[in-house]
């Protein structure tokens, strides 16, 4: 017996507001059968000597030292601005 059918999906499109056609209904059918299949076949694994983990491996910190450099040439990098003042680069306002 399957779990998913055409009007379930009509049901969650209709909830999204998506107009599908009768293929497209067909088709998701299909895929939401076999995503949900496939997570049944997860819940029904045995990972009782399997430990417990929060990432794929054992590193803890990966990021680099932050550090303060000097750029060296302000002139050149405000030829990327469209617009400056006093030596800074100006941006529109943000917030009201």
């Amino acid at each position: 017996m399957s779990v998913v059918d055409e009007d379930t999906i009509e049901h969650i499109a209709k909830l999204a507001r998506l107009n599908l056609s009768k293929q497209e209904i067909e088709g998701y059918t299909k895929d939401l059968e076999e995503i949900l299949s496939m997570a049944n076949t997860i819940n029904n694994l045995n990972t009782d000597d399997v430990k417990e983990t929060i990432g794929a491996n054992q590193k803890s910190n990966v990021f680099r030292k932050d550090e303060v450099k000097e750029f060296g040439d302000r002139d050149l990098l405000l030829k990327n601005a469209p617009s400056q003042d006093e030596g800074m680069f100006r941006i529109p306002k943000v917030i009201n």
